[in-house]
C-alpha cells in the first residue's frame, strides 16, 4: 500500500492526464500557451511527463546522498535564471520538440507510466535515494514526488488557463505539501517577513513573492 503522499502524486498525476485529454488541448496543440514561448502541446507533454519522468528515475539503481529539498531549488539553475535564459529556452523548446508526435502519442506514453506508478513508488528502496540525472544530487523517493507534485499543478494550471478550462481541483494531500514548498523557496528568495505580509498583511506586502 502507498503512503498518502505517494498516493497524492498517483491521483495528481491521474488529474493532470484527465485535463491534458481533453478535446480542447488537442484542439489548440500549436497554439501558444500560457506560458510564452511554449506551444498547448509543449506544455501538455511537460506536463504528463512528470508521471513519465518519475518512473525513469525509479527505474535506476539508487545513487548518492540525497540533499534536502529546499537546497534542490537553491542550487537549480532554472530557478535564479530568466524567462529567456538558455536552460529555461531548451525547456521549452525541448518540450515542443517531443510534442509533435501528437496529442495521442503524449498521452500514451504517459498514460504507460501512470499505470505503473503505484507499483514503483511502493516498492521498498534502499538506500532511499533517487539520482537526478539533470543535476549533480540526489533526492529522497519523498523529496522527489514533491517536486514532482508541484509541477503537477502549478502546469495544470497553466495548461487549462492556455485552453479556457477550469483549473482542475487536487486533494488536500496533493495541494498541502505543494503550498509549503512553494513557500518553503519564496522564504529564501525573498525572506519571511514579505510572504508573511503577502499571505496576511497585503498593506504591507511586497509587489510579489513569486517563489519561481
Amino acid at each position: 500500500m502507498l503512503t498518502p503522499h505517494r498516493q497524492a502524486f498517483v491521483d495528481a498525476a491521474g488529474i493532470a492526464h484527465e485535463l491534458a485529454a481533453s478535446p480542447e488541448v488537442a484542439a489548440s496543440w500549436k497554439a501558444e500557451s500560457a506560458c510564452a514561448g511554449m506551444t498547448v502541446g509543449g506544455l501538455t507533454h511537460h506536463l504528463v511527463r512528470q508521471a513519465v519522468v518519475m518512473t525513469e528515475l525509479l527505474d535506476a539503481a539508487p545513487s548518492g546522498k540525497p540533499i534536502p529539498l529546499l537546497e534542490h531549488y537553491e542550487n537549480a539553475p532554472w530557478v535564479q535564471a530568466g524567462h529567456n535564459a538558455a536552460v529555461n529556452v531548451s525547456v521549452r523548446t525541448g518540450s515542443d520538440e517531443r510534442a509533435a508526435v501528437g496529442a495521442e502519442a503524449v498521452l500514451a506514453e504517459a498514460r504507460v507510466s501512470l499505470d505503473r506508478l503505484p507499483t514503483l513508488l511502493g516498492a521498498p528502496r534502499d538506500p532511499d535515494a533517487v539520482d537526478i540525472p539533470w543535476q549533480d544530487w540526489s533526492l529522497t523517493v519523498d523529496d522527489l514526488v514533491t517536486t514532482r507534485l508541484m509541477e503537477t499543478i502549478v502546469h495544470s494550471d497553466d495548461l487549462a488557463a492556455s485552453v479556457g478550462l477550469p483549473t482542475p481541483e487536487f486533494p488536500e494531500p496533493a495541494l498541502t505539501p505543494v503550498l509549503g514548498l512553494l513557500s518553503g523557496v519564496a522564504v529564501r528568495r525573498h525572506g519571511q517577513a514579505a510572504v508573511v505580509r503577502a499571505l496576511s498583511r497585503p498593506q504591507r506586502a511586497p509587489e510579489h513573492v513569486s517563489a519561481f
